[in-house]
């Protein structure tokens, strides 16, 4: 085909410039940019316009945004979550995973799918998009709700369970046409023992430290945690585990540092950058001449994903203890496929066990689901209004294990977030202990964080003006925000963030100057702060009881 454009480079410039165009009117709609990204691949592909020429620059760019995606899951890849949440995440998560694989396994056969085509949409089927349901969640303030722990910690299991099914696929790839199947199982499990060994030994005794000097240079942090994730992305696929897979134990790897939140908040945008071209490259292949074949298997599957994933959920989390309302929410969160299932259906087209036109079937069944469940999410208190008469099945008589949780909540002290962990911050921090306070400290410099580490602080490296690295905090729990940082533009970006995020509690920040003071209450302050004015007042204070004069 003949290019549209003289170079690559206006190629590129045109797909970003539609890209932004189709993204404002998906917001628009409260659609996820997933949809609208694919809806730009379709319009530029050869279907519509034919704009995409460039395929190997696209190609490569869209492996960069899978290898980022992979790296950032694995880096938040927070098993305490799974732990905190006892049983209900392994067991709704485990239990999704198996009832829609098994009846989506049937359903598709049904449909006329050869064996092999059946199970890869089945597992397609079964994952949910841990990036959308966050996403959602943060925007309706419900992370921190319990429907939102339990569902952040099911699609934990599903983002574990999802790397493995890719080593097995890729290990039978690898074993096509070798009758020694056995062997080259057998073969992968020692490779990936030795590659996980590795990891293991570098993340004991080297990376810790690594990334304690890298972290003086946040710049440096973060190009190392790209160069980190490509390296093991590239090992990966040389090992015969794909770069997706190396990417995520890369992230995993740094997993166990206090660096992981300001690294995986610093590459969400360059994440989704790199996303865009792989989700352009997946519309662009989408043949529009075989969707009018697949629009039946596509209703039927997404009809299947849109009631029975979120039924199962109820089931199972109703069966446990949980009330109906809290089952119903959480329900929601897995109907839809995820972009995993899209690169799940790209590994298989790549391998040769599915054509272009299943890849197609699995797109067309994510552009229904995840458009569909994003109302569905948005509008879910009005939406479960209008059903909760018919969701009594789903509840106990009584919600034994929601009601615990609940008492659990209610004896815990009331939390304090402090940014600044100097001086004035750490006698802040050990006041507001000694008082009953729960006190999460942040600071940017990792000598401090390691400090209060030994100290047995809750602490964070974290920086007060980015506000990506807000979305990893409780906020919904937390009572006061407070910055003992004195430097005025830092706590007004604070501020800006937190009324961005819709923070419902107190803010207190620090000020050395009336002025200074005088802007940050315009701002939103509840509370400021003076260093200097406080020790000024207790040492007048201390002086005129020496003398004995009345203070």
């Amino acid at each position: 085909m003949t290019p549209v454009f003289s170079d690559v480079f206006t190629e590129i410039a045109v797909l970003l410039l539609v890209a932004a165009i189709i993204g404002a009117i998906g917001v628009r709609l409260r659609q996820p940019l997933i949809v609208a990204f694919i809806a730009v691949g379709i319009l530029v592909g050869p279907s519509v316009l034919g704009w995409v020429s460039a395929d190997d620059q696209v190609d490569l760019l869209a492996q960069l945004g899978i290898a980022l995606l992979l790296f950032v899951v694995g880096l938040k890849l927070d098993l305490h979550i799974i732990r905190t949440m006892g049983p209900v995440a392994l067991a709704t998560g485990l239990g999704q995973i198996l009832f829609t694989s098994v009846v989506g396994y049937f359903i598709a056969f049904a449909l006329g799918m050869s064996s092999v085509t059946a199970l890869y949409v089945a597992v397609a089927l079964t994952f949910s998009s841990t990036i959308i349901i966050v996403k959602l969640l943060s925007d309706k303030r419900e992370v921190d709700a319990l429907h939102g722990r339990i569902a952040i910690g099911f699609l934990i299991v599903q983002d574990i369970v999802v790397i493995l099914v890719m080593i097995g696929l890729t290990a039978l790839g690898e074993a096509d046409g070798n009758a020694n199947l056995g062997w080259e199982a057998i073969t992968v499990l020692v490779k990936g023992g030795l590659f996980i060994a590795s990891l293991g030994l570098l993340m004991r005794y080297v990376l810790t430290p690594f990334m304690h000097q890298l972290a003086r240079s946040p710049e440096l942090l973060v190009l190392f945690a790209i160069a980190w994730a490509v390296a093991l992305g590239a090992a990966g696929e040389h090992l015969g585990f794909s770069k997706e897979v190396g990417a995520f134990l890369a992230g995993v790897s740094l997993a166990s540092t206090p660096y992981r939140e300001v690294i995986g908040a610093r590459l969400i945008g360059l994440r989704d950058f790199l996303l865009l071209f792989f989700f352009i490259d997946l519309g662009a292949g989408l043949d529009l001449t075989t969707v009018g074949a697949q629009i039946v298997p596509a209703i039927v599957l997404s009809l299947f994903v849109l009631i029975g994933n979120p039924l199962i959920v109820m089931t199972i989390l109703g069966a446990m203890g949980y009330r109906k309302r809290t089952g119903f929410l959480a329900g929601l969160t897995v109907a839809q496929i995820s972009e995993f299932s899209l690169i799940l259906g790209a590994l298989g087209l790549s391998l040769g066990h599915i054509d272009a036109d299943t890849l197609g079937l699995i797109t067309l069944v994510g552009l229904i689901t995840i458009s569909a469940s994003t109302y569905m999410i948005l509008y879910s208190q009005p939406l479960y209004e209008r059903i909760s008469p018919w969701l009594d099945l789903f509840e106990r008589k009584r919600a034994h294990r929601e009601e615990a949780q609940e008492r659990d909540t209610e004896q815990s002290g009331p939390l304090v977030v402090l940014f600044g962990l100097g001086r004035f911050g750490s006698g802040i921090a050990q006041e507001l202990r000694q008082r009953g306070y729960r006190v999460l400290g942040v600071d940017f410099d990792p000598d401090l964080v390691r400090r209060h580490e030994e100290l047995d602080y809750a602490v964070r490296y974290g920086d007060a003006e980015d506000p990506e690295f807000l979305t990893t905090l409780p906020l919904g729990q937390v009572d006061w925000v407070l910055s003992s940082v004195r430097e005025k533009p830092v706590n007004l970006a604070l501020l800006h963030s937190l009324r961005d995020h819709d923070y419902k509690g107190r803010v207190a920040v620090t000020a050395d100057t009336a002025f200074d003071a005088g802007q940050l209450k315009q701002a939103g302050a509840n509370l400021v702060l003076n260093p200097y004015a406080y020790a000024a007042e207790k040492a007048v204070d201390n002086l005129l009881s020496v003398s004995g004069k009345p203070s």
